[in-house]
């Protein structure tokens, strides 16, 4: 029964958050701006399309999966970065959520690990039904340790790798590393946590 609900109710945390297609919105979105920007040399150009080609992203997903708070997820996002871009002139910054989101992000696990309440307990207990009572499991907790060290892994790997790319404005090889060390970092970070606890549910 366990082994049940990690499979069905952990890996819904993931599909809940959009699964595969929210992985390659996001590449895209990222995509566009970069080959935009090389083409025209033009940070605010670059920025309207790739809010341009999310609209039309976000449009195409409420119409056939009514999926609408992911749209607008995925539309305010890509919208805070563009205009983060094209308001300054700096064509790194419409990478620089993602930079933040490694900081602050590396910075709320890593607490949440110190103080033993791990946030992917938080996030899989709420998402099972049982919000607290797997702190009482000690085996269950410890897994839960491990499964918030994997993501707080990719959160040190961002921000030591995007930081100083920022700081510099090395655009291409920050964009790269933004498109990597996102969504498809944190796609992996799900699937290495789901085979943690499914190990400790065999």
């Amino acid at each position: 029964m366990r082994f049940d609900l990690l499979t069905q109710k952990s890996l819904s945390v993931f599909t809940a958050v959009g699964g595969w297609r929210t992985v390659a919105e996001s590449l895209a979105s990222r995509a566009v701006f970069l080959i935009t920007y090389l083409i025209t040399e033009r940070v605010l150009v670059a920025a309207l399309v790739a809010v341009g080609a999310v609209c039309i992203v976000a449009v195409a997903r409420v119409w056939t999966d009514r999926k609408y708070w992911q749209a607008a997820t995925g539309l305010l996002t890509v919208g805070v970065s563009s205009f983060m871009a094209g308001s300054s002139g700096q064509a790194v910054n419409f990478y620089l959520t993602g930079v933040l989101a490694s900081v602050v992000g590396g910075t709320v696990f890593l607490v949440s690990m110190l103080v033993r309440w791990p946030v992917i307990g938080l996030a899989v207990g709420a998402a099972r039904g049982d919000r607290f009572g797997w702190r009482r499991d000690r085996a269950l907790r410890k897994q839960y340790q491990k499964c918030t060290a994997v993501f707080l892994s990719k959160f040190v790997i961002g921000a030591v790798v995007m930081v100083p790319l920022y700081l510099t404005g090395k655009v291409i090889p920050l964009a790269i590393s933004n498109t990597l060390l996102t969504m498809p970092a944190l796609a992996a970070c799900v699937y290495f946590s789901w085979r943690i606890l499914r190990t400790e549910a065999v």
